[in-house]
Parts: C-alpha cells; sequence; structure tokens
C-alpha cells in the first residue's frame, strides 16, 4: 500500500459556533479556500480540531462530512488515534469506512505505554484496517515518545505510510528520515521547523500556520520538494512569525482567533479551552500582517 501525501497538508480547525456547536456551512467554505489555496491535503479531526471535545459521533460524523465535501478534489486524513486501541480501531475503521483516503494516528496518551506496547497498539489497527496509516508523536501532548527504534519496527508494517514528527528536535527528524524514509513519509509536526526538516528530507508538514495562509504554506512547501530552499526560505520568513505566535497559547486557541478575525468562522470553542486572552491580541494580529494576511477591518 502507497501514498503519495507531500507538501502542505493542513490541521484544520473545526469551526463552532458560540454555544460550541459544530458550523458545518463554515467547514465546507474553509475547505473550499484549502482546494482553490493548493493545500495537498487535509486533517480533520486532530489535534487542532479539538478532537479531544468532541463526541464519538461527531467525531465519525466530521470525516464523513469532509470526504463528501472534498468530492476526491482533495486528500482527507482523519484524525483516528486515541489511547485506548479498540476506540482507535473503532475510529480508524468508520474513516476507511466513510471514504477518508488516510488516517493520523497519536501515540496512546496518559497511558505511559511501553515501546512495545506502542508497537502491538499500532501493529493491532494497521493489521485490522486496510487504509494507509500515519503514526504521531507528539511527546509534549502525551507524555509518550515513541523511540526511533519503535518507528523503524512500525516502517516495516504495509498500512503504515508515515509518520507526523512533533518533537521539535531538528537532529531526531533528520534521523527519521535517515533511517526510514525509504519506507515511511515524514512530516514535521511543527510548523517553525518544517522547512529545516524538508532541508534534511522530509516530505512536508501538517500545519496549523496553513489554516490562516494556505496558499505561501503550500507554495513554500512545494519549492523545498523542488530543492530551492533560498526561494522557500524567503517565503518561510513571512510566516515565521504566524509559526511562532499561533502557539501563544494552547492550540488551537490562537489559530481559532486569527480565523475568526480574518472573518471565516465565528468564535466558537468548547471548554476547557477559551478564547485568546486579549494580551495576545496585538501579536497574533502582528503576524498575520506579517504573512499578508488580510481581515475586515472591524473585526
Amino acid at each position: 500500500m502507497s501514498i503519495e501525501l507531500t507538501g502542505s497538508l493542513v490541521a484544520i480547525v473545526t469551526p463552532m459556533r458560540e454555544d460550541g456547536t459544530i458550523d458545518l456551512p463554515a467547514l465546507d467554505r474553509l475547505v473550499d479556500w484549502h482546494v482553490d489555496a493548493g493545500t495537498n491535503g487535509i486533517v480533520v479531526v486532530g489535534t487542532t480540531g479539538e478532537s479531544a471535545t468532541l463526541s464519538v459521533q461527531e467525531h465519525c460524523d466530521l470525516v464523513s462530512h469532509c470526504v463528501e465535501v472534498a468530492g476526491k478534489r482533495i486528500p482527507i486524513i482523519a484524525g483516528t488515534g486515541s489511547n485506548s486501541t479498540e476506540e482507535a480501531l473503532y475510529f480508524t475503521k468508520s474513516a476507511a469506512e466513510h471514504g477518508a483516503d488516510a488516517a493520523l494516528l497519536v501515540t496512546p496518551y496518559y497511558n505511559k505505554p511501553s515501546q512495545e506496547g506502542l508497537y502491538q497498539h499500532f501493529k493491532a489497527v494497521a493489521d485490522a484496517i486496510d487504509i494507509p496509516q500515519i503514526l504521531y508523536n507528539v511527546p509534549g501532548r502525551t507524555a509518550c515518545d515513541m523511540s526511533l527504534e519503535t518507528v523503524n519496527r512500525l516502517a516495516d508494517l504495509e498500512n503504515i505510510v508515515g509518520i507526523k514528527d512533533a518533537t521539535g528536535d531538528i537532529m531526531r527528524g533528520h534521523e527519521l528520515v535517515k533511517s526510514c524514509g525509504d519506507r515511511l513519509k515524514v512530516y514535521s509536526g511543527e510548523d517553525a521547523i518544517t522547512l529545516s526538516l524538508m532541508e534534511g528530507g522530509a516530505d512536508g508538514t501538517i500545519s496549523v500556520t496553513a489554516n490562516v495562509n494556505p496558499s505561501l504554506m503550500a507554495e513554500m512547501c512545494g519549492l523545498a520538494l523542488a530543492g530551492d530552499f533560498v526561494a522557500a526560505a524567503e517565503i518561510d520568513s513571512k510566516l515565521a512569525l504566524l509559526h511562532q505566535n499561533l502557539f501563544l497559547e494552547a492550540n488551537p486557541i490562537p489559530v481559532k482567533w486569527a480565523l475568526a478575525k480574518m472573518g471565516l468562522i465565528g468564535p466558537g470553542i468548547r471548554l476547557p479551552l477559551v478564547e485568546l486572552d486579549v494580551k495576545y491580541h496585538i501579536e497574533v494580529t502582528a503576524a498575520l500582517e506579517q504573512a499578508g494576511v488580510s481581515f475586515p477591518e472591524a473585526a
């Protein structure tokens, strides 16, 4: 099984109304915007999509809805990971049945499994469900770090086709490419080091920044894939403040505020997350302006 997803893959937000209900028309507009902007793929119901506060039914319905709206114009990758192997199996099976192009599975959080437990967890899902699967290692959120050795073992499984590395360690990302790049696509999970990882051979990014300037992120990744790192760096410099300031509070708080300021979604976010603290508004606005993002003056 192979998957050729490269470039800028957006970890898309889940638009919500002020009462916390999901705003599907706003999501539809975002999908269309990403198609037009050249985004290479959409990751739905990931961390940026507030998967932690979605019900099981909402989770599955959002994957189904995105697949339908995308209409094969852009690949849809479903976040299907869980700290329960049974739940990960359920979400991944549902994503496959609803026509998702791939699944993104985070390492089991909170449980703190051993490396053997991680291997058996991902192997169970890969063996059971015929859909391309991308591993997701983000120890800063999960308190669980998947070793290079475990990734190497998993890279030999046919259904496992990629890894999103959000360790924030450039050298480790380069080691992933060196040791597994012949069997896995390697994606940056940290916008600020995407270009550095791609210079070392990574295949693209699963990006938060792409939510607010998809065209520049797609262009930057395209240039990097073509080996034009000088031109890619020029574009990345325009995005640098976004890479930084979209994480002044926990993701997706700043990016949802930015999209609301741009007039693309409403202000809704679910507890325990709340709207971006006012003390960060100037900094996020400055990052948007540096990246050439336009927004209504009254926003």
